[in-house]
């Protein structure tokens, strides 16, 4: 599967659209890939005809994940992703929220993770994306994260073995 721009992503889109095949778009790091990752992107793709994901670039990451992240070059992390059978096309995009994508692409569906709040409740991160999908009628749909399976466990895990 390959790595677009947003420009050939949209000439996908439309050739979606003509099929009348559902569009699902999800986004994130996905720095040090892992079986959460894979289990995210399963549940996501069950969700439609198509999954893009796209991949924060480097330089976003580190602006949202702070100094030493992305463990994982961009160009790098957005290949493993696209070699994944459940996915159909990866983007790299450089700004902090997938906002652009999702008013670019609008998909039939956008799907995060269960860290954030389907209703800006408190004690959950609100949804950047949320006025945007909203704007054009899109569906957001929370799917719940493997336990114990996350990026920042793996380095945790590291920094332990390279500790003792």
């Amino acid at each position: 599967m390959p790595v677009l721009t947003l420009p050939e992503l949209e000439l996908y889109r439309h050739e979606l659209r003509e099929a009348g095949q559902t569009l699902v778009l999800t986004n994130g790091h996905f720095d040090l890939l892992h079986v959460g990752h894979l289990d995210y992107l399963e549940k996501a793709r069950e969700l439609g005809d198509a999954l893009i994901v796209g991949v924060n670039s480097d330089a976003s990451t580190r602006r949202l994940k702070g100094e030493g992240r992305p463990i994982v070059p961009g160009i790098e992390r957005a290949r493993l992703l696209a070699a994944l059978e459940p996915v159909n096309i990866v983007v790299i995009f450089e700004e902090d929220t997938a906002i652009r994508l999702v008013e670019t692409l609008q998909p039939e569906i956008y799907v995060k993770g269960g860290d954030y709040a389907p209703d800006q409740a408190m004690n959950s991160k609100p949804l950047p994306e949320r006025p945007a999908v909203e704007a054009y009628g899109g569906k957001i749909v929370l799917i719940d994260y493997l336990p114990a399976h996350s990026t920042s466990e793996l380095i945790r895990k590291i920094k332990t073995l390279q500790n003792s």
